[in-house]
């Protein structure tokens, strides 16, 4: 009898735990384990907004697999379809060739996309941080503009430069918003002149900012975000973006060009090749984290519907959290090896544990069970929660020597030279080669005969 065959997609949180857990669990060459990902890293993405800012360096967050997975087996390419029919997933590698990796059992942890809407100019000029590339292009971007508006006589053009404009209240957008406006604090310090010029402009479509955080803490961040000069406006979003200028729904026009999207991730498209139920994109899941009517598929993270089972609340689902996925990673590997075993699986079940918002310098919100924090302790349990959840003692020590490093060197703010002046692509370039439920059998087909199978 075969080893059975295990194949993960996707290394975040999601599914390097799931990994980390099969390999505690399972004896030595009982079953063969498979990663599919497009890194050979996990990137520890709460942070990102540092490396923007300049604050961490990008290999702080890139937690090597290498170091922590050791008997799987890794193949450097994106899922763009499963066909679960022939129980093979499709594969496109990193070398652009397409090949496919038959399962036994199947963890989907995709992740998510930044999510975009059909506002004109977007794509074309507005700038991402969602992962290490986006965010070193964009802490470039944005120096840049200042060394131009520093280097001309044109008033209107200084104005353009000089405004930045973050879009989305929620954490990515708030933590981006301060950590870059500290940014351009310190560079200011080369270029007086512009400091009355510099301008730092958040919008969200919300009424409020961070929701998870409730009223209190909301209410704290949005007068942080202001006592630091950046203007806050609410019920508020981006109609129009040209190289120049942004216009907004209230009607105002702002000469700008940097336009940071931060508004919201929206599920992998990969889930919408299993043909199964989705829920706003994600794929729909019983709470032992099985997808309905596949019991050898399993659906984690961001891209999964998981139910919620704390809350009394009929059809509530889980947040799309680091601390969730990390969880859901745990259980679906438990699951995993009670199915090949013929065993009853347990239901996923957790508490949300708060959530923390590091605004740079001493600056921090935080919420833990029974406790709203702000200030110096928010501060301390912020930067203490990362350093515990970085799953590796070398990322640990990163982050701690770069955190220790700015505290008594102060910052740089050179750029390193990857921007050129253009923006990034932020929008996914592989979500068009995501394949629907039909072009995904025909293309197992065709993989799987020509492969003799």
């Amino acid at each position: 009898m075969s080893r059975p065959r295990i194949v993960v997609i996707g290394a975040g949180f999601a599914g390097l735990y799931a990994l980390r857990r099969l390999e505690r669990r399972i004896p030595r060459g009982v079953a063969e384990l498979v990663l599919v990902a497009p890194n050979d890293y996990m990137l520890y993405a709460p942070l990102l907004p540092q490396v923007a800012s300049g604050l961490l360096t990008p290999q702080s967050l890139a937690v090597s697999l290498h170091r922590l997975l050791h008997r799987t087996r890794m193949v450097p390419g994106s899922a763009i379809g499963v066909d679960t029919d022939a129980r093979a997933v499709i594969v496109k590698k990193i070398s652009e060739e397409i090949t496919y990796e038959p399962y036994d059992r199947l963890i989907l942890a995709p992740g998510s996309l930044t999510r975009v809407f059909d506002i004109p100019g977007l794509t074309e000029h507005g700038f991402g941080n969602k992962n290490l590339a986006e965010a070193v292009v964009l802490r470039d971007h944005v120096l840049a503009q200042l060394e131009l508006a520093n280097a001309t006589q044109d008033p209107v053009e200084r104005e353009e430069r000089c405004r930045f404009l973050v879009v989305g209240g929620g954490y990515t957008g708030v933590e981006t918003a301060a950590s870059l406006r500290r940014l351009t604090e310190e560079a200011a310090r080369r270029y007086p002149d512009l400091r009355p010029d510099i301008s730092w402009h958040l919008v969200d479509i919300a009424p409020r900012l961070l929701p998870e955080l409730g009223p209190r803490l909301g209410e704290e961040s949005l007068d942080l975000l202001r006592s630091m000069g950046i203007e806050v406006k609410l019920e508020v979003t981006v109609r129009e973006i040209t190289e120049n200028k942004v216009t907004l729904t209230d009607g105002r026009v702002l000469p700008c060009r940097t336009v940071i999207w931060t508004a919201g991730t929206s599920p992998s498209p990969l889930m919408d090749s299993l043909g199964a139920a989705t829920d706003r994109g994600r794929l729909v899941v019983d709470s032992d984290l099985t997808v309905p009517g596949h019991r050898e598929i399993f659906a984690i993270g961001d891209a999964a519907a998981v139910p919620d089972l704390s809350k009394d609340t009929e059809g509530a689902t889980c947040p799309p959290t680091a601390q969730y996925a990390e969880r859901q990673g745990r259980v679906a590997a438990d699951n995993v090896i009670a199915s090949l075993l013929h065993r009853p699986m347990r239901s996923f079940l957790h508490r949300d544990m708060g959530l923390v918002v590091d605004l740079g310098g001493r600056d921090a919100v935080a919420r833990i069970p029974g406790y709203d924090l702000a200030g110096p302790p928010a501060f301390v349990v912020t930067r203490a929660y990362h350093l515990f959840t970085l799953p590796s003692a070398p990322a640990r020590a990163r982050v701690a020597a770069n955190w220790l490093i700015r505290a008594l060197t102060g910052g740089e703010v050179a750029r390193l030279g990857f921007a050129h002046g253009k923006p990034s692509t932020f929008v996914d370039i592989e979500a068009a080669h995501y394949l629907g439920p039909q072009a995904v059998r025909q293309e197992s087909a065709r993989l799987l005969e020509n492969a003799g199978v």
